[in-house]
Formats: structure tokens, C-alpha cells, sequence
């Protein structure tokens, strides 16, 4: 079975092109098309698309920004409407949040926030509902890329 692949901010920014932030964005687009071609499933945590609709925001240039707020619309409206590569991971539950919230002062406390604090739990329910796959966080952020989970046969 193919791997499923949660994208990490430091990636997703890199296929957007985010000015300022980007700065491998062929290399990665390369290896996008080579995980899309390996019939991977790729999802974008929704902790993945509010951080990089915030560095698009805060970029200096009005006319970059927009450019870029446009093909982040672009990509993430065809996630959302099934016609992209990507598959939206759900918003959280109140639920959910409490967890999230019962465990952010420790995981503050290593210099984590909450946005990846919400993409480990998303790893975490994706790896529990597919014990057969490979679940992996693609990320440049050392911390993250080491959620890894092989399938289990």
C-alpha cells in the first residue's frame, strides 16, 4: 500500500512559492510530483493551511502577497472541493481542542507550538486509522520530519 504524507507549513509554503519563506520551491515541487506519481495520499493539516495563510499575510510586498494569496486560495479550494492532490485533514472538534490544550504547556515548554502540536495529533489519528500504511509528516523541521510510523503487516 502507498504512504500517507501530512504536510508540514515548511513544506506547503515551498510549493506556494511564499516569498521570504521559499527558497527550495523546484526541488520541492519535484518531489511533490514524484510522491503524486508513487500514488502517495497527501494531506494538508488545516494547522498546515492558517500557518502559511499567515506568512503569505505578513510578506512586505502588497503585490506578492496578492499574487501569492492567490495561488494559495487556488490550491486549497481544489483541496477542499476534491480536485487536487491534497485532502484536507478536518477542523478540529471541541473535543479535540481540549486535548490539544491539556498538553500545549509541555509541548510549549520544548519550543513547539500549537499549530505542530495539531499536526502531531493529526499524524497520530491518521496512523490509527491506517495501521497497514506508512504514515509520515513531510517536513524541514527536524522535529516534525520524525514522525514516521512503517506499515505495520
Amino acid at each position: 500500500m502507498t504512504a500517507i504524507c501530512l504536510i508540514d507549513t515548511s513544506v506547503f509554503v515551498e510549493i506556494i512559492n511564499v516569498p521570504g519563506k521559499a527558497n527550495q520551491h523546484n526541488d520541492v515541487v519535484q518531489l511533490l510530483g514524484q510522491k503524486i506519481d508513487d500514488g502517495e495520499s497527501l494531506f494538508l493539516p488545516m494547522a498546515t493551511i492558517i500557518e502559511t495563510g499567515n506568512h503569505i499575510g505578513q510578506n512586505g510586498d502588497g503585490g506578492q502577497r496578492r499574487a501569492c494569496a492567490q495561488r494559495f486560495v487556488e490550491q486549497v479550494s481544489l483541496a477542499l472541493q476534491g480536485g487536487s492532490p491534497f485532502k484536507p485533514v478536518s477542523f478540529l472538534t471541541q473535543e479535540e481542542t481540549r486535548a490539544l490544550l491539556a498538553e500545549f504547556e509541555e509541548h510549549a515548554t520544548r519550543g513547539s507550538g500549537l499549530g505542530d502540536l495539531s499536526i502531531i495529533h493529526d499524524w497520530q489519528r491518521v496512523c490509527a486509522q491506517n495501521v497497514a500504511r506508512r504514515v509520515y509528516i513531510w517536513s524541514f523541521d527536524g522535529h516534525l520530519a520524525a514522525y514516521d510510523q512503517p506499515a505495520q503487516l
